[in-house]
Order: C-alpha cells, then sequence, then structure tokens
C-alpha cells in the first residue's frame, strides 16, 4: 500500500478540476488582454471565475487579485501594506509560515519596521492580551497571523484578532492557505484587510493562488508590467490555473460539510490508535477539534535510536509524510515552529495530514507501520 498524509504540502488535483482545466486548454488560448474575440472569451472565463470565488466568500469580485502562489499573495500583502502605508511597526509569531517570517524579517533589516513577536503557549495558541499590549504600546502596526498553522495545526481566532486590530487601528493581515476550501470565510463579517489562498492546498492546480485586498485599504502593485488584474499585478494570467482554482473552490464549498466530518473522524480515529498502539506518545498543537485544524495531526514520538531515519523509514514503507524536530542549536535545520512552542528536541515529530481522499484502512496501515518503528528503535 501507498499512503499519501502530506496533504498540507499540497494536495492531489481533484479530477473534476482536471477536466475543466483540460476543456480550457484545449479550446482557449488567446491572450486575455487583447481586445480581439480570442482575447475576450478568455477574460470571460478570468472574470467569471473572479465572479465564482467572490459569490462563495461573500465579497466583491473587485477585492479578489489572482498571483501565482500562496507566498506572492504574502509577499504583496505585507510589503505593498506597509510601505504604501508608511507602517513602520509590525507583529507576528514566530509560528507563521516562512512567506511570512522572512518577509518580515527582510524589512526589519532593511530598517523600514520594528518587529514584534506575539507571545504563545505550548500548544501554539496565540496570547491576545500580549496582542493587545503590543498594539497599545506601539505606533500603527501591521498585524499578520495566520489562522491554522501548517505544522500543528492550531487555529488562531479571526474575530478576535479582527477586532483588536479595528480598536487600534492596525492593519490585519491574514495567511488562510491552509484553511481556504477548508472553512466558511464570510469575508463581509470578517475585519481581515488581507487573506491569502493558494489553488494546490484545496485539489486545485499549483502555480495559481488569490490575494483578497479588502474595499477599505488600498495598495500599489508588488509586480509591476502591465494592466493585468485590475493594474494591481503585472503579467499574463494563469488562464488555466485561475478556472481550475475556481472550480476547485466550488467544489469545497459545496462538498465541506461531508469532508470535515470524514477527515475529523480520521484525525481522531489515528490519535486513539497511536495512544493506545506507541505508549509515550505526544501531539504538538491542539487536538481539541474547535482549536485545532482537522486537516492535520502532528505527532511526537518517545526517544529512539536513529530518531533522525523515522520520515525516510516511513517513505520506504509507503508512506509519505513530513516533520522532523524542534532545533537543538543555532545552526540546526529543524522545524521553527517546534522551537517555538519549546518541543522536545530529542524526540522526533511527524506531521501526517489529511484529505477528503485518505482512508481508514490507511491509517491502520500507517499506525501498524509507525508501531514496528518504533518498536525497532526502542
Amino acid at each position: 500500500m501507498r499512503v499519501y498524509f502530506d496533504n498540507a504540502a499540497t494536495t492531489p488535483l481533484d479530477p473534476e478540476v482536471l477536466k475543466t482545466m483540460y476543456t480550457v486548454m484545449e479550446s482557449t488560448y488567446g491572450n486575455p488582454s487583447s481586445i480581439h474575440s480570442h482575447g475576450r472569451e478568455a477574460r470571460t472565463l478570468i472574470e467569471r471565475s473572479r465572479k465564482t470565488i467572490a459569490n462563495l466568500l461573500h465579497t466583491s469580485p473587485a477585492e479578489i487579485f489572482f498571483t501565482s502562489s500562496g507566498t506572492e499573495a504574502d509577499n504583496m500583502a505585507i510589503r505593498c501594506g506597509i510601505n504604501d502605508h508608511n507602517i513602520k511597526h509590525a507583529i507576528t509569531s514566530r509560528l507563521e509560515h516562512h512567506a511570512v517570517l522572512h518577509t518580515m524579517e527582510a524589512l526589519e533589516k532593511a530598517g523600514v519596521i520594528k518587529l514584534s513577536f506575539v507571545d504563545v503557549d505550548s500548544k501554539g495558541s496565540v496570547d491576545y492580551d500580549h496582542l493587545e499590549t503590543l498594539l497599545k504600546d506601539n505606533e500603527r502596526s501591521f498585524v499578520s497571523l495566520m489562522h491554522a498553522n501548517n505544522e500543528i495545526g492550531t487555529l488562531s481566532d479571526m474575530e478576535r484578532v479582527g477586532d483588536l486590530c479595528e480598536a487600534y487601528n492596525a492593519i490585519y493581515h491574514c495567511d488562510t492557505v491552509q484553511t481556504m476550501g477548508h472553512y466558511q470565510h464570510d469575508l463581509s463579517k470578517l475585519k481581515a484587510h488581507f487573506l491569502v489562498c493558494a489553488g494546490h492546498k484545496l485539489h486545485g492546480p499549483k502555480g495559481v493562488g488569490f490575494l483578497h485586498i479588502n474595499h477599505r485599504i488600498k495598495i500599489k502593485p508588488l509586480i509591476y508590467g502591465g494592466a493585468q488584474e485590475r493594474n494591481m499585478r503585472g503579467g499574463t494570467e494563469n488562464i488555466y490555473g485561475i478556472v481550475g482554482l475556481a472550480k476547485a473552490l466550488e467544489i469545497a464549498y459545496s462538498e465541506m460539510e461531508q469532508h470535515q466530518k470524514h477527515i475529523q473522524g480520521l484525525k481522531t480515529y489515528m490519535i486513539d490508535q497511536l495512544l493506545e498502539s506507541i505508549p509515550g506518545i505526544n501531539f504538538n498543537g491542539e487536538t481539541d477539534p474547535a482549536k485545532s485544524l482537522y486537516t492535520v495531526l502532528n505527532v511526537q514520538f518517545p526517544e529512539m535510536d536513529m530518531a533522525d531515519m523515522l520520515l525516510f523509514n516511513l517513505d520506504i514503507a509507503g508512506i509519505s509524510a513530513s516533520g522532523g524536530s524542534a532545533c537543538s542549536s543555532g545552526s540546526d535545520i529543524g522545524s521553527h515552529v517546534l522551537t517555538a512552542i519549546g518541543a522536545s528536541s530529542s524526540r522526533p515529530s511527524v506531521r501526517f495530514s489529511f484529505s477528503k481522499y485518505s482512508t481508514k484502512e490507511e491509517v491502520d496501515f500507517t499506525v501498524a507501520k509507525v508501531r514496528e518503528l518504533c518498536l525497532v528503535s526502542a
């Protein structure tokens, strides 16, 4: 058996998405910036996709801007939001994706901002009282806090962060790459200025994403070169990717409730089976369904010989997962997230991440193989 439990890294393409993209690839090749019929046909597909996404998220099509990835969208929001509004102070956490952390750190190194890190607890939950203190004690801030951590799955309270940012006139950017298509996002009510999506995290294509920019904020482009995306992002649009992304999000919303139930059931089942099978096992991040992304389970194993070979041995056994250990020194290449929550650097951790295609049989197979590896290495 081959098992794919690395869906937080990327998901398999939904067959319906592939079918939709293939149809467009066969029939539509005009440049959407061209005014002739072939160009207009391509433009129509892009705008139809934009409207589909906007309707699902309860926002205006004018607030959706297509990008090449979630990373580009994060960079656009952070760099342009800070530079164009003359922000001198930014707040984030040490748990953020490197698309956010490295961008913030580069701006701080360049002297553009002073960077503050909000406290998090051992489960990765944000200290909202500390966030309010940072907002209160500094000039107008740019706040970037992700909705769900990509390594440990802990959720942040977007409504609470939004309310705090509104109270202190801060700009709020939320990396929603892991949760777009997995949770309902009503952007007519959410007090966030920027939200982010990457198509390949929700059974859509790689190489396409979008940035939601709330109408309350204005920024200049990150990428210049043309009038595409209403003068906000130069470069010929990825028509096939955009159409695929819209289709993937449409499918995700239509099937969301049943997929949440199915995937959360698998996650809970795997937690129970691991606790029963392997003494001393632990979990990084929240496991409470109300506080944790249902697609992600980060497992901390007991100390073992050849701990650094665990992922390799899982791969040999036919199981694709990801993870590692906390950094034990400044020169280690370990997980910055596990280090930030104080996870043990001597115990290996593995992230298993599920999708609508995951099965109970795959969980049983994985737990059995993991148990074998733990017994051999004990």
